[in-house]
């Protein structure tokens, strides 16, 4: 079973990927953070190297899929390969910060990677507004993300919202972080994890 988190930078992510990964014993798949060899320049400098990072998580998480499927185990991963094609690199690319070039070429490479990939078997979209995405961001301290603009992360929960709504090939689970604090309150992590049973087992 292939369970996905997906959300804006500083929803939650990775925290809640792990809760769950404890509670259903699932393997957590986390994002290439730490050892990003693009992510800080990229912050520095999103002109210069949006069109590397965006290649580089392309090839991580269509590597994290196929190893996924190819270990037949029940897994949960942080972010989704579709969450770079219709999020990420458009947005980079509608803020003059990817060429024209560079974009149809990573779509290229994209739609060649989809058709050999399932979706998961479950999307949890952890919904957040920009104040609560702040919030969190400045709490976790990473350096590196001090300089994310805020237009920035408007835009790309404007995004966000566009795919959800289209969002059509496979189950789909709507959490709200702003009134939901799983990380803190564990009747708030419950509460998730009966929404999580109720889609993929039918339990109540």
């Amino acid at each position: 079973m292939h369970i996905a988190i997906a959300g804006n930078i500083g929803s939650g992510k990775t925290t809640l990927s792990g809760l769950l990964g404890k509670h259903f014993d699932w393997d957590p798949h986390y994002e290439d953070v730490d050892t990003n060899p693009y992510l800080v320049s990229f912050y520095e400098d999103m002109q210069r190297w949006s069109f590397n990072l965006q290649i580089y998580f392309l090839n991580s998480r269509f590597r994290q899929i196929v190893d996924i499927r190819k270990k037949n185990m029940n897994v949960i991963q942080d972010r989704t390969i579709y969450e770079d094609a219709y999020i990420f690199a458009p947005n980079l690319h509608a803020m003059g910060l990817m060429s024209t070039r560079d974009f149809e070429n990573y779509q290229s490479l994209f739609e060649l990677m989809s058709s050999f990939i399932q979706p998961p078997d479950l999307l949890i979209y952890l919904r957040a507004t920009i104040p609560t995405l702040v919030n969190q961001i400045q709490q976790r301290g990473r350096d590196y993300e001090s300089s994310i603009r805020i237009d920035y992360l408007s835009h790309l929960n404007e995004r966000y919202e566009k795919w959800i709504e289209s969002y059509d090939i496979g189950k789909l689970l709507i959490i709200d972080v702003d009134n939901t604090d799983f990380k803190n309150n564990p009747q708030d992590l419950g509460m998730v994890i009966e929404k999580v049973n109720a889609e993929l087992f039918g339990l109540f």
